[in-house]
């Protein structure tokens, strides 16, 4: 029986997450599962020396997501064959959304680093969410 329908694969542009969506892109094919693919940016402030809080344009950064998930998709195109693949380009938490997306799912994914900003962590805090919240199984692929 095949109780693997849905995967859905958290995906920041970085190398662990290309090697994540590759690797999830097999397994969905192994139970010809559905994909769903999730990429999600937050809105960084960057404070000037006066201590004011500037905000690049939504849009920019929003045009910025929509490349990485193109990007991506395209690097890992030739594993897609027949398998129905969704994605999407959130704004907000990271974990949080994919949190929300797996809710549904029989599996979620995620690379064990990402672009983050702490590089000597073994795991970044993404995944260690996933990993602690998740309600279905969670795959942690390392790089």
């Amino acid at each position: 029986m095949n109780t693997v329908r849905k995967i859905v694969v958290g995906i920041d542009g970085s190398q662990s997450s290309i090697n994540a969506l590759a690797w999830a892109l097999r397994e969905a094919k192994r139970h010809s599962a559905a994909l769903h693919v999730v990429h999600v940016w937050s809105l960084p402030p960057v404070v000037d020396p006066m201590g004011v809080a500037i905000f690049s344009p939504i849009e920019e950064l929003e045009s910025a997501a929509q490349g990485v998930m193109k990007h991506v998709m395209e690097t890992v195109k030739s594993l897609v064959g027949d398998t129905a693949v969704t994605s999407s380009v959130e704004r907000g938490s990271a974990a949080q959304h994919l949190l929300d997306a797996a809710s549904t799912a029989d599996m979620v994914v995620v690379g064990r680093r990402g672009h983050g900003g702490f590089l000597g962590l073994l795991i970044g805090s993404v995944a260690e969410q996933i990993a602690h919240h998740a309600k279905c199984p969670a795959v942690i692929v390392p790089l």
